[in-house]
């Protein structure tokens, strides 16, 4: 282990600590400050010549100045001679524009990963992609890691026998198709259609949930707008219980005052991304991934295989 070096920026230091806690390995010593005009000034302190380096940084907001932090970073440490850098984003921003939905859109997923390839990584490992097919963007190995582990663990453990596992969009079938199996689960999916232009969203629910302990899941809760609408149409089919599943708990806007309003019981996340003040939120569960992201650092740097993390 002594030829592998974690380094941090300022997105979440606290998961890179963790994370090194598990490898057994200090955190490298890097300083990220500002020039007076914004600018990021990156100072490496730690010798990496040679060394194989992973940077732990998710994109989360401020997203562009995390992202700057991480391209500046990748690009002291590839001049700085080390052997390999690799990318580790928790949480990968600008995923949602992952194809062209209107003339003249940028895909900002694909610029990101051309950003990244630009600055020097060699590698990439992130988690729950907003859309798998991301993997596609980079010319570099990626390595796709999935909380289903973490968030099953707990979920057989808070919600017993009687579950029925919701997705709150088309999109989202096939991650609450998975999780359903996985738990010999019931299967329902939301409907979302908008009737007119800024007027409420009709919600159909395809599936029995009356009676039953219903468990929404999606990838990411940002504004918790359609998270809550969810929930809203659950407990008027009769679900017993509510409860919500994120990876990604971005929550910015009226997400936090939206979710104590709600009929969501309790919402669990994990700690991709900083929570900060809002983890004062009764409602919220965190859950950590350090261990997970921790044993796959390991196995790339020893060159084991990571597929049996790939769950």
């Amino acid at each position: 282990m002594t030829r592998l070096k974690v380094f941090s920026g300022n997105a979440n230091p606290d998961l890179a600590k963790e994370i090194c806690a598990y490898l057994c390995i200090p955190l490298g010593s890097a300083v990220i400050k500002r020039f007076s005009d914004g600018e990021v000034n990156v100072e490496i302190r730690d010798n990496v010549r040679g060394v194989d380096v992973f940077v732990i940084q998710p994109t989360c907001p401020p997203v562009n100045d995390y992202l700057m932090e991480l391209l500046i970073l990748m690009d002291g440490l590839k001049r700085a001679s080390a052997k390999r850098v690799t990318a580790v984003l928790p949480y990968y921003g600008y995923a949602r524009q992952d194809r062209k939905v209107l003339p003249r859109a940028p895909i900002t997923a694909k610029l990101v990963a051309d950003l990244l390839t630009a600055a020097g990584v060699s590698r990439l490992l992130t988690m729950d992609l907003h859309a798998g097919q991301i993997q596609g963007f980079f010319n570099i190995p990626v390595d796709h890691l999935y909380s289903a582990p973490v968030l099953l663990e707990y979920i057989k453990e808070k919600c017993g026998n009687d579950i029925v596992m919701v997705s709150p969009d088309a999109g989202g079938v096939e991650r609450a198709r998975a999780f359903a199996k996985r738990l010999s689960a019931s299967l329902a999916i939301i409907d979302k259609r908008r009737l007119a232009p800024n007027v409420a969203e009709a919600m159909n629910i395809i599936g029995e949930v009356e009676g039953k302990t219903a468990v929404l899941l999606d990838d990411m809760v940002d504004t918790a707008g359609t998270l809550v609408q969810s929930a809203d149409a659950l407990r008027r089919k009769g679900a017993k219980h509510i409860y919500a599943c994120a990876t990604h708990a971005v929550l910015s806007g009226p997400a936090i005052e939206r979710l104590e309003k709600s009929e969501i019981e309790e919402l669990v996340v994990t700690n991709t991304i900083p929570l900060g003040p809002k983890a004062a939120c009764k409602k919220l569960h965190v859950l950590t991934v350090a261990p997970l992201l921790g044993e796959a650092i390991k196995r790339i740097h020893f060159q084991d295989s990571v597929s049996s993390l790939f769950v």
